[in-house]
């Protein structure tokens, strides 16, 4: 049986998301990836698999060694998926310093009389 997986998945998993930093940074080796965290190779390994899986990772062969990239295409799908989310809570937020600001400015009119 085949499982599926996609990119929310992939990244609801904290080491992932560590993973996926790491490799945002510069192209690098499993071992590399691997040496940055307390986890054994092999659960290192799974989890690069699963993001490799979900696209958010591209791999290049340079002789023996083998470079994970990070895919920000792929992610695109995330923050496509939060924009409305965003602009939701900006305009939320953008009414509610609006509204402290109108009160502030009520509060010093009333102490300047």
């Amino acid at each position: 049986m085949e499982i599926r997986r996609d990119v929310f998945q992939a990244i609801a998993d904290p080491t992932r998301r560590a993973i996926l930093g790491l490799v945002a940074l510069h192209a690098m080796t499993p071992g590399a990836i691997a040496d940055n965290f307390n986890s054994s190779r092999q659960t290192i390994s799974k989890h690069i698999q699963i993001l490799n899986e979900c696209a958010l990772l591209t791999q290049t062969q340079s002789g023996r060694e083998i470079y994970y990239h990070f895919n920000p295409n792929k992610m695109k799908e995330v923050a496509d998926w939060l924009e409305p989310y965003r602009k939701l809570w900006d305009e939320r937020l953008n009414a509610m310093d609006d509204l402290l600001n109108e009160m502030q400015a009520k509060t010093r009119t009333q102490n300047n009389s």
